[in-house]
């Protein structure tokens, strides 16, 4: 066999070592993560669920899910230890102030294409030279419906309508 039919099986053969490589360094991480878990510190499950580590055994984990309730953990289902901070910020809404150079991401993207200059359109209503403006008329007969109003008001108290 020549080098060239050898060669996709030494690079399959090469990725393959490599991915393998990268998976054992992550698991290694994650297993020193877990044994470096403190009881005190806030930690997120696998599942999602925040909570308190109480105590640290061989293979469990003692967590406090909610005041005063306790469950027992594999160690391999702890995802991530947060820090006071990051865990404070997330299960109790406590707000720290941002760092200057930290970037501020809007909520949605109305921010980054609003222009307050630019005239708005309203996409709702069409243009109809026919038709008269009815936000035009609105002021004139919300005033005549205000005088009529006042005047009835003034008779009800016995005043003539004439001065």
């Amino acid at each position: 066999m020549s080098i060239v039919t050898l060669l996709p099986f030494i690079v399959l053969i090469g990725a393959m070592f490599l991915m393998t490589r990268s998976a054992k360094k992550k698991q290694q991480a994650a297993a020193q993560m877990r044994d470096e878990m403190q009881p005190g510190t806030g930690v997120r499950t696998i599942g999602g669920m925040y909570a308190t580590v109480k105590e640290v055994h061989d293979d469990t984990v003692l967590l406090e899910v909610a005041p005063a309730v306790h469950a027992v953990y594999a160690k391999n289902s702890i995802g991530a230890v947060l820090t006071d901070a990051e865990y404070n910020r997330i299960v109790h809404g406590d707000e720290e102030e941002l760092e200057d150079d930290a970037p501020v991401v809007p909520d949605d993207a109305s921010s980054l294409t609003e222009d307050d200059d630019a005239p708005k359109l309203d996409l709702g209503k069409k243009d109809d030279a026919a038709a008269p403006a009815d936000d035009v008329e609105a002021p004139k007969a919300d005033a005549d419906a205000e005088k009529a109003e006042s005047a009835k008001d003034g008779k009800a108290d016995g005043e003539s309508g004439a001065k």
